[in-house]
């Protein structure tokens, strides 16, 4: 079958091709309080971006939009992919068209989403290595952050309240966090050969900052087994408004709540250009 959404864009004016973001955004709206739009273009980057939801409903009902074509009858198996998946898949779809753009530099193309987007970018990043980086902002549970000695959102709180994002079999872990095969250090090291960054805020302690920074510390060793660079060389969680750039992971925290600030877009488009 056929399935199409729509996507927004913003490119600088410019005689030669432009590094870009795929933004996974909560709204349709250019600009948004999630994207500042002209700061990014002001810096010399184009952005992509689509509302989730016109991809797929963020809820249970699995016979809407892209859901409804790849479950036909609503219903999936218990290792068919959730919602997270189907946004995953809409944000590779847009590179795919952005690689027909002369306009954009196509070895500089950037996903990025907050909270359950984040964790979607991360996805989409693990999943298409065309991507040159993948960001995630306050993703925590399930994203970036460690599930073992989580202080914030566990596997069981967050497959309560929206069992649809993912997979039924992810269901078995839910207060069984030790028994998991893997660990969320595993979604950011396999975005590996390409550039990953995690961002935190201080406040938001649902999302765990402390296992955000520890999953990119974890994945970091991976990086470096495999020739990457991984985090440069740091002493520990860095304070506030103090991002680690330069290596093949980034991170920072910032002061503040769970949100997607325009202090975050600048800390992202330091690590690039570092």
């Amino acid at each position: 079958g056929e399935f199409s959404f729509p996507v927004r864009v913003a490119i600088p004016k410019t005689n030669r091709p432009v590094p870009a973001f795929v933004h996974i955004n909560f709204r349709p709206d250019v600009p948004d309080k999630y994207q500042p739009t002209e700061e990014i273009v002001d810096a010399g980057y184009a952005v992509f971006s689509f509302c989730y939801t016109e991809v797929s409903s963020d809820d249970g009902d699995f016979t809407n939009g892209l859901a409804g074509l790849i479950f036909p009858d609503g219903k999936r198996p218990a290792d068919g992919c959730g919602k997270i998946g189907l946004w995953a898949w809409a944000a590779m779809r847009v590179l795919d068209w952005i690689m027909t753009l002369d306009s954009i530099d196509h070895s500089r193309v950037t996903v990025t989403g907050h909270s359950r987007l984040g964790k979607t970018a991360l996805l989409t990043g693990m999943l298409d290595e065309r991507f040159y980086c993948a960001i995630s902002n306050d993703s925590g549970c399930s994203g970036a952050s460690i599930a073992r000695d989580n202080d914030g959102e566990t596997v069981k709180k967050i497959v309560d309240r929206f069992p649809y994002w993912f997979c039924e079999n992810d269901y078995k872990y839910s207060d069984n966090e030790e028994t998991m095969p893997f660990d969320q250090h595993f979604l950011v090291a396999a975005n590996y050969p390409h550039r990953v960054y995690v961002a935190s805020a201080e406040d938001d302690a649902w999302a765990c900052p402390k296992n955000e920074f520890l999953a990119c510390t974890l994945a970091s060793e991976f990086y470096k087994k495999h020739g990457g660079v991984g985090f440069p060389e740091n002493d520990g969680m860095p304070e506030c408004g103090k991002p680690i750039l330069g290596g093949d992971i980034g991170y920072h925290i910032r002061h503040g709540l769970h949100f997607q600030s325009r202090e975050d877009w600048n800390y992202y488009i330091n690590f690039l250009e570092s």
